[in-house]
């Protein structure tokens, strides 16, 4: 198993109807087969900790058998689509790996 966590810092500037298209845009995702599961998020709401980083906007998990599924969601076309509309929106993009 691979979890891909993908952590994005949107322009403060994007406004509420961008924001909300940006989320669409991970949500399509869904459709990439090499996916086991797909979570989309906001910073829970949760008390401050000196640990806990809340600055993103959004948080991406994706789950994968294995390295030959992430690799293959990497080259997707809908990934590809993403990353293309996207891109200029955010700041940021932080990506975790774990196996």
């Amino acid at each position: 198993m691979l979890i891909h966590s993908v952590f994005f810092w949107l322009k403060p500037e994007l406004t509420e109807a961008r924001r909300a298209e940006f989320r669409r845009g991970l949500e399509s995702l869904a459709g990439i087969s090499s996916l086991q599961s797909l979570h989309i998020g906001t910073p829970a709401p949760l008390p401050p900790r000196p640990v806990l980083d809340a600055t993103y906007t959004f948080a991406l998990t994706g789950v994968f058998q294995d390295v030959a599924g992430q690799t293959a969601y990497q080259t997707d076309p809908l990934h590809l689509a993403f990353l293309e509309r996207f891109r200029g929106d955010w700041t940021k993009v932080q990506i975790y790996d774990a196996a």
